[in-house]
Order: C-alpha cells, then structure tokens, then sequence
C-alpha cells in the first residue's frame, strides 16, 4: 500500500486536481477491463489516488454510472484506517459543484476526516447527457445512494457505519443533497445543502445575468452565462418551456414536500451576497421557508452570512461547523462568527431537537 504524501497549501491540490483527475481517468481506462453493471473496482496509484494532504489516504474507485458509464469515486480515509484497523465508520457522500470534479471536491475536507474520523466519498457523478454538469439528474442522484455499496465492494475492508450517512455539497453538489434527501431519505442521516440552487427553472432564466468581462466573452465566444444556459438546456433535455417536468424533477423546491416530509436532519447554508447563485432569497432561502411553512417542525435549520460563493466549504472556514451538526466534529471545534446568523431548528412537543 502506498503511503501518503504531504503537500504545502489546499491550493495546491485544487489548482493541480483537473489534471490530476484527467490522468487517473486516462490511466484507469488504460488498464481496466470494462465492469459489469453495477459493480465497482479498486485502483490505487502511488501518483496521485493516495491523497497527498497529511493524516488522510484517498482511494480511487470506479463505478458504473446509471448511464453505463465506468466513472471515478474518490474515498479519503484517516491514514491509520485500513485492512488490519478497520472499525465501522460514518460517511460523508459529497457530490461536486458544477464543472468541478470528484477529487477537487474532495480536496475541500482537508485532514478533517481524521479529525473526526469519518470517510468521505466524492464521486465525478454522470448526468442524464454530460459529466461534470449533472445538473441534479435523477440517475446521478440514484447513483449518490450507491455510492457506500460502491465503496464497500471496491474496498471490501472498508467498514460503514449504515446508520451514520451524511451527505453534504455546495453549489450544484448542494442541489443534488437535497435531491438526494428527497430521494432516498432512508439511507441519510442528516444533510448539509451549501448556496444550493433550488429552483432550476429560474435559475435558467437567469444565468444570462452572470457577469462577464471583455476577456471572458473573447474567451467563450459569447457572455459565459449564455454558455451555461446552452449547457443546461443541453443536459435536462431543452428549456424550462420544453421540459418543464424534467426541471421541476431536479429542483429541491418543487421537491420540498417529501424533503420535509423525510424527517432528515437538514442544514440549508446561504449567502446574502453570492454573486453566482445570487437571488438567494428565491433559491435556498425559499425552500427552507416552504419547508417550515409546510411543517413547522421539520428538523431544518438555515445558517446566513456573507461569504463569497461556497467559501464556507473549507475546512478553514465553516465546514467544521456544518460536520459538528452531523456530530462528525467536535462541538465548538470552530466558533461560529458573529457575522452569521443560525436559525436552529424549532424544538417542537415530540422531542424534536436543534441542529
């Protein structure tokens, strides 16, 4: 078994995870004959599937997506955590945020999940048409509930705590959380959904609104939120006007009915001043007021600042606080800065508790 690597800053790995990821995948389709539906196949490589953070390991697995596509996962363990030391462990599913990838994402946790002792899956994720902009496709949900069966069967040492499953992402990887929670409730345990989109219909109508300087329409040709627009029309199946049931299937807040009716544990994180998923008020912010006003009582909790758009996934910023509400870290590991305001959960007369 390789050992780990250490690297200099979180930066580094971000900057350097797309090329990374580009030649796992190239190297893996290389090597490995095709899987059987379903089945899932470990590949380590003393290059870059070991994590290179200290106090962690991450293990590159495949997976065969709900499209028949051989995808990757990528696993980050505490280091000391493997065939001979392998005590049940509660686990994380992460799905990344658009264009991202399933190691970068992964890269935001940081050593936390030595820290906590937890796992963490981030899978690249595969939507009904393209990869990287899965765009809360139903398959790619299904696939998110995989993910610990994927794990355990390509890492049969690898023990999960079933009852401890979490799920938490930021941006798109926060829209397809609270898919997720709609989805297959059974199988979470809580659920954390960063400057999540919640309506996709509206979202649409508004990418054109994205800022884009000189250079960055020299680059793409065109004002780059039109390029998103042509995306995600691309992967749901046409506009909001052609497919309208096709959006409102991946919107959380045409979803929030079964979301509050899941009895998950769900945190719902914004940003009064993101300049990407910037109508926050008619996005996450609307779907935790139709959750409460649905059930006064649903175990859903808002936390709202000021932050650039999913900055508060770090592991230097407010993740510790997101993962203490899941009991993954210690409480008060991070205080909370004054600057956000926590609207915890209404403690209703069944014995509901605060997140």
């Amino acid at each position: 078994m390789a050992t780990s690597r250490t690297t200099s800053t979180l930066a580094a790995l971000l900057v350097a995870a797309g090329f990374i990821a580009a030649a796992l995948s190239f190297d893996r389709i290389e090597r490995t004959s095709p899987l059987a539906a379903g089945s899932a196949a470990t590949s380590p490589d003393n290059r870059a599937s070991h994590a290179v953070i200290e106090n962690v390991r991450t293990w590159t697995i495949h997976y065969r997506s709900h499209s028949g596509a051989d995808r990757l996962a990528y696993v980050v363990l505490p280091d000391w955590y493997g065939p001979d030391n392998n005590p049940p462990l509660p686990v994380v599913i992460s799905p990344h945020g658009r264009g991202a990838t399933g190691l970068s994402n992964a890269a935001f946790f940081d050593r936390l999940p030595a820290v906590g002792r937890f796992a963490v899956i981030s899978p690249d994720g595969m939507g009904q048409r393209l990869k990287n902009f899965s765009y809360g496709a139903p398959g790619q949900i299904d696939d998110l509930a995989g993910m610990p069966a994927f794990a355990a069967a390509a890492l049969p040492w690898l023990r999960i705590d079933s009852s401890r499953i979490y799920a938490l992402g930021s941006s798109m990887g926060g829209q397809e959380t609270l898919l997720l929670v709609a989805r297959h409730p059974e199988l979470l345990a809580g659920a954390a959904a960063l400057d999540s989109v919640t309506d996709l219909a509206r979202r649409y109508g508004q990418l054109r609104q994205l800022p884009c300087a000189q250079s960055c329409v020299a680059r793409w040709g065109k004002p780059y939120g039109a390029v998103l627009q042509s995306t995600l029309a691309r992967e749901v199946g046409g506009s909001p006007q052609e497919a309208h049931e096709d959006y409102a299937a991946r919107s959380g807040l045409s979803q929030a009915r079964k979301i509050a009716g899941s009895g998950v544990p769900l945190q719902i994180w914004w940003s009064t001043e993101d300049k990407i998923v910037f109508d926050q008020e008619h996005q996450s912010q609307a779907l935790y007021e139709e959750l409460l006003r649905i059930d006064r009582c649903a175990p859903v909790t808002a936390y709202v600042g000021s932050w650039p758009h999913s900055r508060e996934m770090r592991a230097s910023e407010l993740l510790p606080i997101a993962l203490s509400g899941f009991g993954l870290m210690r409480a008060g590991s991070k205080d909370l800065p004054s600057s956000v305001r926590h609207e915890p959960a209404t403690r209703c007369s069944d014995g509901g508790s605060t997140l």
